[in-house]
């Protein structure tokens, strides 16, 4: 390689650690470490098809992705006789796959999610050409239940789709699975598909003393969930679902000699070997630390920010905290996620006390300076 891509290189190694120590505005966990199986990068790693059936081609990691996804079936409560899933390129890819399923089930049916809910679910819609009603939210961004009832008792003679949100994208709220399932047995809508949107918050709520309960012990069809709380290099994920709904959609493939199953032709390979490598170095107990952590670091920014009476908002089981958009060099600094007035910061494993104190105090010296120039402002007027 020549000096200069060297060079090139390195001055990017750097300025990506430089924005991974500001980084606080999107869920993502920093602090992993897969130096050992960095030797795995070596090889290429395929894992087309269906994780449960052996390919004629040998480059895959499909042992590691069966455990992964044993792992999960445990946690979200379904036999493994019952269930099915695979490794995911991120949530979005899980979503999709959800929708896929339902879509399948259902032709005619009707997708009902609420106006906070993640982009990809009417992009879904709209890829598989299926009838979208957006249901308004709650302040907090969680599911209007009355406007949901309303339009379930308006199509009653159509199968409903459902996504909840398990840890809305912007506020981290949460929608209430058996009031929703309460407001379908209430119309007597028998033909229903619900998927679960569980992108950050699938890999917390479980670790969670008195969480809602989402898991496949009650009537939800498939969850998607996002590798970003366990942390990993490239963007992944798990979808889990019933193993009767997806042999309705299962073809074989002759030329790769397995099932296509999945969103993807060809999927990553190493993704399950890094998830994998992350479960056996921390286990359920190592996660559920990390979850517990995590909360009461959220908690702690919001009390933070509510001593200094500063307007904040943070959803109960969530650690993403909303509060009053400050300047735009705080927000690039500290790579913040905006929406209208407001801003979030989700606090993960890397966003530790000391990090918080830090942000607070560059806050709270911006509110000084920006009420010293008011002042002055008003001094000049008068």
């Amino acid at each position: 390689m020549s000096d200069i891509a060297t060079k090139k290189l390195g001055n990017f190694l750097q300025e990506i650690e430089q924005r991974s120590h500001f980084h606080a505005g999107y869920p993502y966990n920093l602090t992993c470490d897969y130096s050992e199986i960095v030797k795995s990068f070596n090889y290429m790693l395929n894992n087309a098809g269906d994780p449960y059936v052996e390919p004629d081609f040998g480059l895959h990691s499909r042992q590691f992705e069966q455990e992964v996804l044993s792992f999960f079936a445990q946690l979200y409560k379904i036999p493994e006789h019952k269930f099915w899933g695979y490794v995911t390129a991120g949530g979005t890819e899980g979503n999709l796959y959800g929708m896929f399923l339902a879509r399948e089930i259902y032709p005619n049916g009707i997708l009902y999610s609420s106006e906070d809910s993640h982009y990809s679910i009417p992009k879904a819609a709209r890829l598989f050409r299926i009838k979208h009603q957006v249901v308004d939210s709650q302040i907090n961004g969680e599911m209007d239940y009355r406007h949901f009832a309303e339009l379930i008792s308006q199509n009653r003679e159509y199968p409903a789709i459902i996504n909840l949100n398990i840890g809305t994208t912007v506020k981290g709220a949460i929608d209430n699975l058996d009031k929703v399932i309460e407001i379908l047995e209430r119309y007597q809508i028998k033909n229903y598909y619900i998927h679960c949107d569980a992108a950050l918050s699938g890999l917390i709520l479980p670790f969670l003393d008195g969480a809602p309960q989402v898991n496949f012990q009650k009537p939800i069809d498939s969850v998607a969930i996002s590798a970003k709380f366990m942390g990993s290099p490239l963007p992944c994920g798990v979808v889990l679902t019933k193993k009767k709904w997806v042999e309705r959609v299962e073809t074989m493939i002759e030329y790769i000699g397995s099932k296509d199953t999945t969103i993807l032709g060809s999927r990553n390979g190493h993704a399950p070997l890094i998830l994998w490598y992350a479960l056996q170095s921390r286990g359920y107990n190592g996660l559920a630390r990390e979850a517990k952590t995590c909360i009461r670091n959220a908690q702690y920014l919001f009390q933070q920010l509510q001593l200094r009476e500063y307007p904040c908002m943070l959803n109960k089981f969530s650690t993403t905290v909303v509060f009053k958009k400050p300047s735009q060099k705080l927000i690039k600094k500290w790579q913040l996620a905006s929406f209208e007035n407001w801003v979030h910061i989700v606090v993960m494993q890397n966003i530790d006390r000391e990090k918080i104190d830090t942000f607070i105090d560059e806050l709270v010296l911006e509110q000084r300076l920006f009420e010293q120039v008011q002042d002055l402002q008003l001094q000049a007027v008068s």
